[in-house]
């Protein structure tokens, strides 16, 4: 019988626990579309042809294959292409602003060098 109890707890905190979860991914799907939505409402803190420096906050691949470098400049955020062999998440690199995207919420950039 005390196995039987165990297990319906065991159940509780597994159902519990998936609802904290889902609760959390749900509350940064909605922080992340909030922050989109400011970024669209605001000029890009950067300007095309300009470097700047920023952490790279994680990485991404680019339907190239290249590995890609991430990371805001005052909230805004960059895709850094050409990045150097080394590079790992919270290091600083400069990266030179190339394009915006379609909605100007972030920019491509190339990759200039270690700050």
């Amino acid at each position: 019988m005390l196995e039987l109890y165990l297990a319906a707890g065991a159940g509780v905190l597994a159902v519990a626990g998936g609802a904290v979860a889902l609760r959390r991914r749900t509350s940064d799907a909605s922080e992340s579309q909030r922050a989109h939505e400011a970024a669209r409402e605001r000029e890009p803190p950067v300007e095309l042809g300009e470097t700047y420096e920023f952490g790279v906050t994680e990485f991404t691949d680019h339907h190239s294959g290249a590995r890609v470098a991430v990371g805001k400049v005052e909230g805004f955020v960059l895709f850094a292409e050409d990045v150097p062999d080394g590079v790992e998440v919270g290091d600083v690199i400069r990266a030179k602003v190339l394009s915006f995207n379609r909605g100007r919420t972030s920019a491509d950039a190339t990759t200039v060098g270690r700050a």
